[in-house]
């Protein structure tokens, strides 16, 4: 992995694995610290074959497939965006071949590909920020439990499905008892029946359900040494006002320092200790050191302050286009992985504030056919002007003509003092954006409106975390059992 020094950017070949916006990111990065761009892909993405000196189109999920393109290349390094790549092992063909790979082996990538296993690790090394949880393989079982479990509840695929699959139920209102327990048993069989969890041997996680502030940290390890990047907030429902089902993410804003504008820098620090700890538990765990990229999906509740939701095993998407952009030093980042300094490095950015609103054809998330192959017209002058800047997700083009793909179409950019004048921006450039078919957006990410929630959720998460750690609580869960009344666990 280490058997050459990588001299900088100038003139090295740098080959992407993987087709969306997070890769067209990560390409126009790499192109700008100075590094000649091949791309293996599924698809050809318009963004991808701009930034590329070749793209090559092939099955992304096949070791052998990936290395014989990059035996063609002859790249100095490569580096895996897709998450199905990970989990598929291309990363341990392409280093059995000899190559210099940025991307967690198979083994370490299951933090991302089994929420199961996740929770099993945090729960066994007792970290800070786990919640309680159970895994089934018996739909019956499963049943049961949710009918016996005196809270709210998330059910969620046990594998990673992209977003789909989670659903959140809270039980409030009393007289919804039972058509709650109706939708939870249903979802459940859902769950099996769409085999959201096929490759897993229990497909069904039933964990607690808290509130608060999503957020996510994404850090570059080699295993001991962590390089976190600016913290951003990801939004996952599909409209405004946080409703609608979960999708891959809808959009995400970012302050003009590491921490978010409604975080503290003790929810960062935190939180990155969350992740330190994690990547020594995998190398305890596996055996193998984590090489790559390790993402924390945080939320602050008052349960623990910073808790963990999940982790990706890469970089986010859409989360990739908040950070890429105002990354100055990619290439130390790159070049300190590959030589094993990387401990020498920090992550240094643009000190400006930046919104990502992602748009996307009607039918996604839930009907994605429905929304593929409708013609998209965009009118580059005129986002340049509104200060934006456009990567390309689920497109592709023909004749000179974008086409939608039926997964999120665009992401776009902008960057700004603070995140309202960004979103200002980004609704500016969408407008010079047309179909012939109904395309959709958040508009409400990166508001004052919206902000001012998200301020006013951490403050209130926060301020019960505090008075609960005052009284040694945290992490504690407070149940009320009729006949028998309160008790901790």
């Amino acid at each position: 992995m280490h058997d050459r020094d990588l001299p900088g950017g100038v003139n090295m070949k740098f080959m992407i694995v993987g087709s969306g916006g997070r890769e067209h990111a990560i390409a126009e990065t790499a192109t700008r610290s100075g590094y000649e761009v091949y791309t293996a892909s599924d698809a050809r993405n318009p963004g991808l074959l701009a930034m590329s000196k070749e793209l090559h189109v092939v099955d992304i999920l096949d070791g052998a497939a990936v290395a014989k393109v990059a035996h063609k290349v002859r790249p100095d390094v490569i580096f895996i965006g897709s998450e199905e790549s990970l989990f598929a092992g291309v990363s341990d063909t392409l280093r059995k071949e000899g190559f210099n790979v940025i991307g967690a082996s198979q083994k370490t990538a299951e933090i991302e590909k089994s929420k199961g296993f996740m929770r099993k690790l945090m729960e066994k090394y007792g970290m800070h920020g786990r919640l309680r949880f159970k895994t089934f393989s018996n739909i019956n079982e499963a049943i049961r439990y949710i009918d016996e479990y005196p809270g709210s509840v998330a059910i969620k695929p046990t594998r990673q499905a992209g977003g789909k699959g989670v659903k959140v139920i809270a039980d409030i209102q009393t007289y919804l008892k039972e058509e709650k327990s109706h939708a939870k048993k249903r979802h459940v069989s859902d769950i099996v029946e769409q085999k959201l969890s096929k490759d897993l041997e229990d497909p069904i996680l039933i964990e607690e359900r808290v509130e608060g502030v999503e957020y996510t940290l994404q850090c570059f390890t080699d295993g001991t040494h962590i390089v976190p990047l600016k913290m951003v907030q990801d939004h996952p429902h599909a409209f405004v006002e946080d409703i609608g089902p979960e999708t891959g993410g809808m959009g995400s804003i970012a302050g003009t320092g590491n921490v978010l504008p409604f975080l503290t820098k003790r929810d960062y620090d935190t939180s990155f200790d969350i992740v330190k700890k994690v990547v020594q538990a995998i190398k305890k765990e596996t055996g193998e050191p984590y090489f790559g990229v390790l993402s924390g999906q945080f939320m602050l509740t008052e349960k623990w302050g910073p808790t963990v939701i999940e982790f990706y095993s890469r970089l986010g998407d859409p989360e990739t286009v908040n950070v890429m952009p105002q990354l100055q030093n990619f290439d130390e980042i790159v070049n300190g992985m590959m030589n094993g300094n990387i401990a020498n490095v920090d992550a240094k950015f643009e000190e400006k504030a930046n919104v990502v609103k992602v748009v996307a054809p009607k039918g996604y998330p839930n009907e994605r056919g429905m929304g593929k192959g409708h013609k998209v017209a965009i009118d580059f002058d005129k986002v340049a002007q509104s200060g934006s800047h456009i990567y390309f997700g689920s497109m592709y083009e023909e004749n000179g003509t974008y086409y939608t793909g039926g997964s999120r179409a665009l992401e776009v950019y902008a960057s700004a003092d603070t995140v309202e004048e960004a979103s200002q921006k980004v609704e500016q450039a969408i407008s010079h954006i047309k179909s012939d078919w109904k395309l959709f957006h958040r508009k409400d990410i990166g508001t004052k409106a919206l902000m001012q929630k998200r301020h006013d959720q951490a403050d209130l998460a926060r301020d019960i975390f505090r008075y609960r750690e005052a009284r040694g609580l945290i992490g504690k869960t407070i149940d009320w059992i009729p006949g028998i009344g309160k008790i901790e666990t």
